[in-house]
């Protein structure tokens, strides 16, 4: 049972795999945290599949118990970002070739509605008014990045409606449901520019020239000034000691030009049922709180 706090507002943020919440939207959840708002992190798997990506950990110990490696370093992130988590229960699908199938029983290979019913159970218990998952494409084109993308707006939708799930409590409707926009190809760009024009060597521009041909990116429609909780996010980010190398990819870039240049985790507004910010946000103008249109509701609510 999840207790109140005091200025009513709730956050979930949906996720793959122990890191990700680290690696997407960390300073958001740290910053909403630290402002009193309930935030809840839903992670769908284990991440039982997932590679040991730095030497300095790569024992054979840890591989061997790799899943219970990833829940100490998720309880420790949580910790770091002054957040609540919950496994879902699933199990990582890995990231199989070109032609290999899904892993029996995988997370990305069960039925969406069936692997929906565990969030829309969360959903209704913890009456989050703000939910946050990747879009469609995933992100990137993690089998269980995508899924977990179905598996949210199929639970966000779901929880509301009473003829769906009816063992799994009272009906919840989200007011808005939000996709990352993180590391976008734009937020690469700006800082690989902004560190080449002050002569600090980047290791982003290999990585632009190689950006695969998508679909434009989403309009961004929501800027969540945060740059303050950069240092908590990298600490987060740290604490998956498996997944991430301390000097290498993400961790490389400058933290002060990275402030400079891009001092916000950005969103795009996928489904509102608020009046007024939300419905100018989709229109064109940018929102600056996840929860704008929603603060009186929830505070009149609280208690």
């Amino acid at each position: 049972m999840f207790t109140r706090h005091p200025n009513g507002l709730r956050l979930l943020s949906v996720h793959a795999h122990p890191d990700d919440e680290s690696s997407k939207g960390a300073a958001t959840l740290a910053r909403y945290a630290a402002e009193g708002v309930d935030v809840l992190v839903a992670t769908c798997t284990g991440g039982e599949r997932g590679s040991v990506l730095n030497p300095a950990v790569d024992r054979p110990e840890v591989r061997a118990d790799i899943a219970r490696v990833r829940r100490e370093e998720m309880a420790a992130a949580r910790e770091i970002l002054g957040v609540r988590q919950q496994f879902l229960g699933f199990v990582d699908s890995g990231m199989p070739g070109p032609d290999e199938p899904l892993p029996e029983g995988c997370f990305a290979a069960r039925p969406v509605e069936l692997a929906a019913a565990p969030l829309v159970a969360l959903i209704r218990e913890f009456r989050p008014q703000v939910v946050i998952t990747y879009d469609e494409t995933g992100g990137y084109p993690h089998p269980d990045h995508v899924m977990t993308h179905l598996v949210t707006v199929a639970a966000v939708e779901a929880a509301g409606d009473p003829e769906l799930h009816p063992g799994l409590g009272e009906p919840w409707q989200v007011p808005k449901l939000y996709y990352h926009l993180a590391l976008s190809r734009a937020w690469f760009q700006s800082l690989h520019e902004a560190m080449t024009e002050r002569g600090v060597p980047s290791e982003m521009g290999e990585l632009l020239t190689g950006w695969p041909d998508t679909p434009p990116a989403l309009a961004t429609t929501t800027r969540i000034a945060c740059a303050e909780q950069f240092a908590v996010r990298d600490a987060a980010m740290l604490a998956h000691a498996t997944q991430v190398q301390p000097g290498v990819a993400f961790m490389s870039h400058p933290r002060d030009i990275e402030r400079e240049v891009w001092p916000t985790e950005d969103y795009h507004l996928a489904r509102s049922l608020v009046p007024g910010p939300g419905e100018t946000a989709v229109a064109g103008e940018i929102e600056t709180d996840l929860f704008a249109g929603l603060r009186a509701e929830a505070g009149a609510g609280a208690g």
